[in-house]
């Protein structure tokens, strides 16, 4: 496979690349036109090396990267600025050398990339939140861990800040755990001293059963959710989602969701341009450098309701001019039928 596009990180590609053409077999049995979306440069490599020309690479971030580039592949930005940076090729070469842009044709700004039952219900999850505020209920307050533990200082800071408003009714706090036993045993130390507020859902029966049993009703205590694979542990965030009033998280893939959102500090340099976005775009905090910085933010949006009434007001207007409408949009890039709300 030959690149004729500039790239800032050429061993790298070229051996992308050629890893890629392993896929070449499984796509040999299919249409070579059939739509085909991705949501990583590396399975979008995989089928344009593997003879598939009608693929749509839904790209997971807001800051431009070489290696993310796919020459053959229509390419879903999810914002302005990335898809500027994109075009341009913007700081892809190590000694800032101006490039020459990527071809108009390969690249689509497509909004966020959202799932269809949360951009669906954007008024309706809104309007509970808001039902919510003014009835006085506890503020709900996600949180999700990741497998490799990052920012543990962090998840314990947030803990012991919210136990005690946990016991004074004011929050329930939720945390999904994924599929990571090793955070279960390191969380359960952390709260040895407050064994009686923990509510543990470890099936997928039990987490869908409860999380539908407060949509319309209030929430209390502390829940922890853990489960034993991939699926059911990513989707546990999604089906919350809808239920929660605010959702924290560093500003990675959960930047572009259309739930008020506390941004904590960036793991990676890149999930910088996520946070921005999701400031500027009105459904998140700016990001929250620091521990101290992180917990005001919980207290702010607890303890009054100007800033959750604002975000879920944004949400409901960036819904109105399509900000959220990225899925349906790349479908619509690989079928050429038109999207229609």
């Amino acid at each position: 496979m030959t690149s004729t596009w500039p790239w800032r990180f050429l061993k790298t590609e070229v051996k992308d690349y050629k890893m890629s053409e392993l896929f070449n077999n499984l796509y040999g049995a299919l249409p070579s036109d059939m739509p085909t979306l991705t949501s990583h440069m590396w399975t979008a490599m995989g089928a344009v090396a593997g003879g598939m020309t009608n693929v749509v690479d839904m790209m997971f971030d807001n800051w431009p990267m070489a290696f993310q580039l796919t020459e053959g592949a229509k390419h879903a930005v999810q914002s302005p600025s990335g898809y500027y940076g994109f075009r341009a090729m913007r700081g892809f070469d190590d000694k800032g050398k101006v490039l020459k842009p990527v071809p108009q044709d390969a690249l689509f700004f497509t909004g966020h990339h959202v799932d269809h039952e949360l951009v669906e219900n954007i008024e309706v999850d809104c309007a509970d939140r808001i039902t919510r505020m003014n009835a006085k209920e506890p503020r709900r307050f996600l949180v999700t861990m990741g497998g490799a533990g990052a920012q543990r200082e962090l998840f314990k800071a947030i803990i012991e800040h919210a136990v005690p408003m946990i016991e004074k009714d004011q929050i329930a706090l939720f945390i999904n755990l994924g599929d990571h036993k090793d955070n279960w045993v390191w969380l359960q130390e952390q709260l040895a001293h407050h064994k009686d507020l923990i509510n543990t859902h470890f099936t997928w029966e039990d987490t869908k059963e409860f999380t539908d049993s407060i949509r319309k009703k209030p929430a209390h205590g502390l829940h922890i959710f853990l489960h034993d694979n991939t699926f059911h542990a990513v989707y546990a965030t999604n089906y919350l989602m809808r239920v929660m009033d605010v959702m924290i998280t560093k500003p990675s893939e959960l930047a572009f969701y259309p739930v008020p959102k506390i941004f904590n500090a960036r793991v990676g340099g890149h999930e910088m341009w996520g946070a921005i976005r999701g400031a500027e775009i009105g459904d998140s905090t700016v990001e929250t450098r620091t521990i101290p910085q992180t917990l005001q933010a919980i207290d702010l949006l607890t303890e009054a309701d100007d800033l959750l009434a604002m975000f879920c007001d944004c949400i409901v207007k960036n819904k109105s001019i399509g900000i959220y409408d990225g899925a349906y949009k790349s479908v619509e890039l690989a079928t050429g039928k038109k999207f229609k709300r």
